[in-house]
């Protein structure tokens, strides 16, 4: 990993932009109103989740001009914004669906474990003046999270309008992943 002072000023627009979006989403994931419901909650963590990924795709398209990397970048926003639409429309409904204070508490530890580990390999990649890489660096372990939280999700009592919604997030994110390790592979080999 170069030093900071090693930086092209263009790299350090992208990183400055970058850490300001992760810094937001942690604050937003973590600062979540609990209620009784493990439906509503993990729609209230995966948005601020889902426009993180957005803004960092918007972020790396503003520098990149690598075709394939652009093709992952709108994939995500078309992806996410989908997403965050379908959660916001089953929301409510979902809300009414509850978990015993055990059910949450196993949910939620969980989730601390899984969201911890995303913000810290997200916040810690190595970072170059190949801001190609350092985006999928940065996006891998955040896809890799959102699957990890989905997988947690399944394994309660949840509504059945977002069960297939868990299921699209993890088939893309799982698919996405696949997409820039290959990708990463070949940036890396540059």
């Amino acid at each position: 990993m170069g030093s900071h002072n090693e930086l092209s000023l263009v790299t350090k627009a992208y990183l400055d932009s970058f850490f300001n979006i992760l810094n937001n989403m942690i604050r937003e994931m973590t600062s979540v109103q609990l209620t009784n419901s493990i439906s509503d909650i993990f729609i209230r963590q995966m948005i601020p989740h889902h426009a993180a990924a957005i803004e960092m795709s918007k972020n790396i398209l503003r520098y990149t001009t690598n075709l394939e990397l652009q093709s992952i970048a709108l994939h995500i926003i078309a992806e996410q914004t989908k997403s965050i639409m379908n959660m916001r429309d089953i929301q409510q409904k979902c809300s009414l669906i509850t978990n015993t204070d055990y059910e949450r508490s196993q949910y939620m530890n969980r989730f601390g474990e899984i969201s911890k580990t995303m913000f810290y390999e997200m916040g810690s990649a190595p970072i170059t003046n190949g801001i190609n890489a350092n985006f999928v660096r940065e996006m891998i372990p955040h896809h890799e999270g959102a699957v990890r939280m989905s997988h947690n999700a399944l394994q309660f009592n949840i509504c059945p309008m977002l069960k297939p919604i868990l299921n699209a997030i993890i088939t893309s994110q799982c698919e996405g992943i696949k997409q820039m390790k290959q990708l990463l592979a070949r940036l890396d080999c540059c």
